[in-house]
């Protein structure tokens, strides 16, 4: 199993390109950049990423048929597949709850992601084309000038619908913050659909978006875990009552503004939520822990490897570099032997 990293989608071009050297020279698989609203662009910012390294793989995670094009993002897509030889791939996602920042709001999100997938695979192979889809139509679309290899198209996905659609469609699929029983179910879900549209399931890719937290003082861990807890696609009652009670679970669901709160002011706090439970969730949808307990990490990476992961990607936060000599020296021998 590989490791990809997620670095931050704020970073400046010559932070990326600097950290992806370093990775790069580790022996990492991938550097993925998130697409956020308030972030960079995630196609711009990481050309210096692709001048500066040479065998990497790289491109955003998760890209939304709403907010971009789907024509436009293939353009963009192709674009930095060029310009790093052939190394891009990209993560297409529903877009989640941010899209109501934009005042959308999508229908048919599977729809909307499975077409968006096929316009970008057909666009892979260099000739114009018309797409009659029931949400997006294009005629005359063609990119005449591809010399590279085709880009790695994958899905964001973690419930069934959009599981199966992944199956059908796309090369791969990227779950999110899910416990390990739950990841392997999906994983079965997916291959199960190839295998039922004669596409062979050994051939899909799967990884995982996994929030890394892990310095020398555990309390800085986990407070910054804590901050972050709002982002772990947390408000999903089928993952909570994997590992809470019912009472927790209804609790967790009811301070969604308490969650929001204490991100938006970057506190460890959650006004309502005892640290216990805060606890229970940073233990079960994150990686966390300090430096010199790394056993259970690697323990739970391998179990992600035995349950069908390809590779699985680590979200960084402070000190990526430090993050990433870190997992270079005690995590990626054990993960990837």
């Amino acid at each position: 199993m590989q490791i990809d990293l997620i670095l931050d989608a704020r970073a400046r071009p010559s932070e990326l390109a600097e950290l992806g050297g370093l990775a790069e020279e580790l022996g990492f698989g991938g550097i993925w950049v998130s697409s956020l609203l308030d972030g960079r662009d995630p196609f711009a910012n990481m050309v210096r990423l692709a001048d500066a390294t040479a065998a990497i793989a790289l491109g955003p995670v998760a890209v939304n048929p709403w907010d971009m094009h789907p024509v436009k993002i293939s353009g963009a897509l192709h674009t930095l597949n060029e310009i790093s030889g052939g190394r891009a791939r990209i993560v297409i996602g529903a877009g989640g709850e941010a899209l109501a920042s934009l005042g959308l709001k999508p229908r048919r999100r599977v729809r909307a992601v499975q077409e968006c997938v096929e316009i970008i695979r057909i666009a892979s192979g260099g000739k114009r084309f018309d797409f009659a889809g029931a949400l997006y139509q294009v005629n005359g679309y063609g990119l005449g000038w591809l010399e590279s290899p085709a880009p790695k198209v994958y899905v964001g996905a973690n419930m069934d619908q959009m599981l199966r659609m992944s199956g059908r469609v796309a090369e791969g699929v990227m779950l999110s913050d899910l416990p390990i029983r739950l990841t392997s179910g999906a994983i079965q879900t997916a291959r199960a659909a190839a295998a039922a549209n004669d596409r062979n399931p050994d051939n899909l890719w799967f990884s995982t978006f996994t929030a890394w937290h892990v310095y020398d003082d555990i309390e800085q861990a986990r407070r910054e875990a804590k901050r972050w807890l709002l982002l772990r696609g947390l408000f999903r009652p089928w993952v909570l009552q994997e590992f809470l009670e019912p009472d927790e679970v209804e609790l967790v669901m009811a301070s969604q503004p308490a969650f929001l709160q204490a991100f938006v002011q970057g506190s460890h706090e959650i006004e309502g939520v005892p640290d216990g439970l805060a606890d229970k969730l940073v233990d079960n949808l994150t990686l966390t822990a300090s430096t010199d307990r790394l056993d259970g990490l690697v323990e739970e990476l391998l179990a992600y490897r035995d349950a069908g992961l390809s590779s699985v990607s680590l979200r960084l936060y402070a000190d990526p570099a430090d993050s990433i000599r870190l997992l270079a020296e005690k995590v990626l021998p054990a993960v990837s032997a």
